[in-house]
């Protein structure tokens, strides 16, 4: 569905010398240096794969969703979406893709949605009862039925980018880029953007590309998942694999009878003391050693309950940017 192979995009940039005399000097003898926001990049995406893309920020996502979305060129290297080159434009692949940026507006800031909508769907050419039932269908489905009529720039963000999915979707697109769809939405839209994506792909089989700040977004969609940073794929495969390979350690937790507890200074021999109170202690040992430990813990401390999970997944992305 989705087949990159060496794509690579850089700018030009003008580096300006500081003050009124680097700007006089720059009207003579101006400096360029040239930035990379994406190099080399390689993968490909199948039919109904919902693949989470990864990076920190400036790591080139946004600008990889972009070229595939054909509305930026590439310095070099090729992209092949639903058989279309995405730059060349062509109206076959228009018609069968959509982009949903969470910053960018695509609705009309002074019409209520409902007329959004229905200028979108006169644009891709969509009747009235098509477009009539998969409005009713998604605005239940995302819980802004009541909200149609209601200018754009009186609804609230969540509201908002609820309407702008709608929109992205009216077409059924084959193939789907989001670009950070959740972004500034409280936990509850949140939670019913992600069902309501994981039920539509699941249910159309639309092809979809996700980046997200938020893990909850990754861990509950996406299976796969992308990472790149400083315009490079840097992982590329299960989300349940970035644990094994990255992190290094585990959380135990103990619990104690009668709060009997060994000071935190001769607990820090086993691992790092991340909680300690009356009655509960928190370590992170190496993977290696959590055997050893919970042996000795058991041997040392009226341990009541113990508890072996793995580091969260969000600690371990952030501890792959900070490398």
């Amino acid at each position: 569905m989705i087949q990159v192979k060496g794509l690579t995009k850089a700018f030009r940039t003008y580096k300006k010398q500081p003050g009124f005399g680097g700007a006089i000097k720059g009207l003579f003898n101006r400096k360029y240096e040239q930035t990379f926001a994406v190099k080399d990049v390689n993968f490909s995406v199948e039919e109904g794969e919902l693949v989470g893309f990864l990076g920190p920020n400036g790591a080139g996502k946004t600008t990889t969703l972009k070229m595939l979305a054909g509305l930026l060129y590439p310095t070099t290297g090729s992209a092949q979406v639903l058989g279309y080159v995405p730059w060349q434009r062509d109206d076959g692949y228009r018609r069968q893709f959509a982009l949903l940026l969470g910053q960018k507006n695509q609705l009309w800031w002074d019409l209520p949605a409902l007329e959004s909508l229905e200028l979108n769907a006169r644009i891709y050419g969509i009747s009235r009862e098509s477009l009539q039932k998969t409005v009713d269908e998604m605005t239940s489905l995302l819980d802004v039925k009541d909200k149609l009529n209601v200018m754009v720039r009186e609804l609230s963000l969540g509201e908002r980018m609820k309407m702008e999915l709608i929109a992205s979707l009216l077409h059924k697109p084959k193939v789907l880029y989001l670009d950070e769809p959740t972004i500034g939405l409280d936990v509850i839209s949140q939670k019913t953007v992600r069902e309501f994506l994981r039920e539509y792909n699941a249910k159309q089989k639309t092809t979809i590309l996700l980046t997200s700040h938020y893990m909850a977004d990754i861990q509950e969609l996406c299976k796969r998942v992308i990472i790149i940073d400083h315009g490079t794929i840097f992982f590329d495969g299960k989300l349940s694999e970035i644990i094994d390979r990255f992190a290094d350690s585990k959380l135990i937790t103990i619990q104690c009878e009668g709060g009997k507890q060994s000071p935190s200074e001769h607990l820090q021999k086993y691992g790092q003391v991340l909680e300690q109170n009356a009655t509960e202690i928190k370590l992170k040992v190496k993977r290696e050693r959590v055997i050893a430990v919970c042996k000795a813990l058991l041997d040392e401390l009226p341990v009541s309950d113990i508890d072996i999970q793995e580091v969260p997944i969000e600690d371990v992305i952030r501890q792959i940017f900070a490398r």
